[in-house]
Protein backbone atom coordinates (compact mmCIF):
# COMPACT_ATOMS: atom_id res chain seq x y z
CA UNK A 1 0.00 0.00 0.00
CA UNK A 2 1.38 3.38 -0.99
CA UNK A 3 1.69 6.14 1.59
CA UNK A 4 -0.64 9.07 0.84
CA UNK A 5 1.15 12.12 -0.48
CA UNK A 6 -0.14 14.82 1.86
CA UNK A 7 0.57 18.55 2.07
CA UNK A 8 -0.60 20.99 4.71
CA UNK A 9 -0.95 24.53 3.39
CA UNK A 10 0.93 27.23 5.27
CA UNK A 11 0.37 30.98 5.34
CA UNK A 12 1.66 32.76 2.26
CA UNK A 13 4.70 34.92 3.07
CA UNK A 14 7.04 36.85 0.80
CA UNK A 15 10.08 34.94 2.09
CA UNK A 16 8.61 31.45 1.60
CA UNK A 17 7.26 32.31 -1.87
CA UNK A 18 10.35 34.20 -3.14
CA UNK A 19 11.82 31.25 -5.14
CA UNK A 20 8.57 31.02 -7.11
CA UNK A 21 7.48 34.64 -7.52
CA UNK A 22 6.27 37.72 -5.71
CA UNK A 23 3.51 38.05 -3.13
CA UNK A 24 1.32 40.98 -4.16
CA UNK A 25 0.37 42.61 -0.89
CA UNK A 26 -0.29 46.28 -0.39
CA UNK A 27 0.74 45.89 3.26
CA UNK A 28 4.32 45.46 1.99
CA UNK A 29 4.45 48.84 0.19
CA UNK A 30 3.85 52.38 1.29
CA UNK A 31 0.98 54.09 -0.50
CA UNK A 32 1.39 57.31 -2.47
CA UNK A 33 -1.44 59.82 -2.54
CA UNK A 34 -3.02 60.63 -5.89
CA UNK A 35 -6.08 62.38 -7.30
CA UNK A 36 -5.69 65.35 -4.95
CA UNK A 37 -5.48 63.02 -1.96
CA UNK A 38 -8.75 61.21 -2.72
CA UNK A 39 -7.00 57.96 -3.62
CA UNK A 40 -3.96 55.97 -2.55
CA UNK A 41 -1.77 54.16 -5.04
CA UNK A 42 0.41 51.14 -4.23
CA UNK A 43 2.82 51.16 -7.20
CA UNK A 44 5.24 48.52 -8.42
CA UNK A 45 4.00 45.57 -6.34
CA UNK A 46 5.26 42.98 -8.88
CA UNK A 47 6.94 42.82 -12.27
CA UNK A 48 5.33 40.74 -15.03
CA UNK A 49 8.20 39.56 -17.23
CA UNK A 50 7.42 38.44 -20.78
CA UNK A 51 9.75 37.02 -23.40
CA UNK A 52 9.61 36.34 -27.14
CA UNK A 53 9.08 38.35 -30.27
CA UNK A 54 5.65 39.95 -30.36
CA UNK A 55 5.08 39.33 -26.65
CA UNK A 56 2.95 41.76 -24.70
CA UNK A 57 1.49 42.06 -21.22
CA UNK A 58 -2.27 41.46 -21.14
CA UNK A 59 -4.86 42.05 -18.42
CA UNK A 60 -7.92 39.87 -18.04
CA UNK A 61 -10.56 38.74 -15.56
CA UNK A 62 -11.27 35.22 -14.33
CA UNK A 63 -14.42 33.96 -12.62
CA UNK A 64 -13.28 30.91 -10.64
CA UNK A 65 -15.42 28.27 -8.95
CA UNK A 66 -14.31 26.93 -5.56
CA UNK A 67 -12.55 23.60 -5.24
CA UNK A 68 -13.59 21.11 -2.55
CA UNK A 69 -11.16 20.48 0.28
CA UNK A 70 -9.09 18.52 0.84
CA UNK A 71 -7.79 19.24 -2.66
CA UNK A 72 -6.59 16.50 -4.97
CA UNK A 73 -3.54 17.95 -6.77
CA UNK A 74 -2.77 15.93 -9.87
CA UNK A 75 -1.74 18.57 -12.42
CA UNK A 76 0.64 21.53 -12.42
CA UNK A 77 1.61 23.89 -15.21
CA UNK A 78 4.18 26.51 -16.08
CA UNK A 79 4.54 29.35 -18.55
CA UNK A 80 8.05 29.51 -20.03
CA UNK A 81 7.51 32.79 -21.89
CA UNK A 82 5.92 34.95 -19.24
CA UNK A 83 5.15 35.63 -15.62
CA UNK A 84 1.55 35.35 -14.48
CA UNK A 85 -0.13 37.43 -11.75
CA UNK A 86 -3.45 36.81 -9.98
CA UNK A 87 -5.10 39.56 -7.92
CA UNK A 88 -8.26 38.64 -6.00
CA UNK A 89 -11.14 41.08 -6.32
CA UNK A 90 -12.39 40.30 -2.81
CA UNK A 91 -10.85 39.42 0.55
CA UNK A 92 -11.44 35.65 0.40
CA UNK A 93 -8.31 33.51 0.76
CA UNK A 94 -7.27 31.04 -1.93
CA UNK A 95 -4.70 28.25 -2.25
CA UNK A 96 -1.39 28.85 -4.00
CA UNK A 97 0.44 25.69 -5.12
CA UNK A 98 3.99 25.75 -6.46
CA UNK A 99 6.80 23.28 -7.16
CA UNK A 100 10.54 23.73 -7.51
CA UNK A 101 11.90 22.74 -10.91
CA UNK A 102 13.94 19.54 -10.80
CA UNK A 103 15.55 18.96 -14.18
CA UNK A 104 12.58 20.20 -16.18
CA UNK A 105 9.96 18.47 -14.02
CA UNK A 106 8.15 19.68 -10.93
CA UNK A 107 9.54 18.62 -7.54
CA UNK A 108 7.61 18.22 -4.29
CA UNK A 109 4.76 20.77 -4.18
CA UNK A 110 4.39 23.49 -1.58
CA UNK A 111 0.97 24.80 -0.59
CA UNK A 112 0.15 28.27 0.74
CA UNK A 113 -3.03 30.01 1.88
CA UNK A 114 -3.28 33.71 1.06
CA UNK A 115 -4.22 36.34 3.60
CA UNK A 116 -7.13 38.64 2.71
CA UNK A 117 -6.40 40.66 -0.45
CA UNK A 118 -3.02 38.98 -1.14
CA UNK A 119 -2.26 38.04 -4.74
CA UNK A 120 0.69 36.35 -6.40
CA UNK A 121 2.90 36.82 -9.44
CA UNK A 122 4.55 33.57 -10.53
CA UNK A 123 8.02 33.93 -12.01
CA UNK A 124 8.32 32.96 -15.66
CA UNK A 125 8.78 29.16 -15.86
CA UNK A 126 7.53 28.39 -12.32
CA UNK A 127 5.57 25.17 -11.88
CA UNK A 128 2.24 26.00 -10.20
CA UNK A 129 -1.22 24.62 -9.61
CA UNK A 130 -4.30 26.04 -11.23
CA UNK A 131 -6.15 28.99 -9.70
CA UNK A 132 -7.65 27.44 -6.56
CA UNK A 133 -10.30 29.33 -4.59
CA UNK A 134 -12.11 27.40 -1.90
CA UNK A 135 -15.37 27.94 -0.05
CA UNK A 136 -16.89 30.54 -2.39
CA UNK A 137 -16.63 31.53 -6.05
CA UNK A 138 -14.01 34.20 -6.54
CA UNK A 139 -13.10 36.73 -9.23
CA UNK A 140 -9.52 37.65 -10.11
CA UNK A 141 -7.72 40.17 -12.25
CA UNK A 142 -5.06 38.29 -14.23
CA UNK A 143 -1.96 39.84 -15.74
CA UNK A 144 0.09 37.62 -18.02
CA UNK A 145 1.65 37.23 -21.45
CA UNK A 146 -0.09 37.44 -24.77
CA UNK A 147 1.42 36.90 -28.20
CA UNK A 148 2.82 34.13 -30.38
CA UNK A 149 4.63 31.09 -29.06
CA UNK A 150 3.79 28.12 -26.85
CA UNK A 151 3.50 29.44 -23.31
CA UNK A 152 1.97 26.49 -21.48
CA UNK A 153 3.54 23.25 -20.27
CA UNK A 154 1.56 20.80 -18.13
CA UNK A 155 2.69 17.95 -15.92
CA UNK A 156 0.50 15.23 -14.41
CA UNK A 157 1.84 13.62 -11.23
CA UNK A 158 1.95 9.80 -11.41
CA UNK A 159 0.33 9.83 -7.94
CA UNK A 160 -1.70 12.87 -6.87
CA UNK A 161 -1.07 14.90 -3.73
CA UNK A 162 -3.73 15.68 -1.11
CA UNK A 163 -3.65 19.30 0.05
CA UNK A 164 -5.28 20.24 3.34
CA UNK A 165 -5.70 23.45 5.26
CA UNK A 166 -4.04 23.63 8.66
CA UNK A 167 -6.36 22.44 11.42
CA UNK A 168 -7.81 25.17 13.57
CA UNK A 169 -7.10 27.86 10.99
CA UNK A 170 -10.78 28.74 10.64
CA UNK A 171 -10.50 28.37 6.87
CA UNK A 172 -12.26 25.03 6.44
CA UNK A 173 -14.97 26.29 4.11
CA UNK A 174 -16.44 24.32 1.32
Amino acid sequence: METPRRLIAEPLTAAAFAPFGTVIDRAAAGPAPMNAGMARRFPDLAAVEVAGEGARVVIGLVEAQPYPLPLRLGLVERHPLGAQAFLPLNAAPFLVLVCPDEGGRPGRPLAFVTAPWQGVCYHRGTWHGVLTPFGVPQDFAVIDRGGPGVNLEEYTFPQPWTVELPSGAGLERG
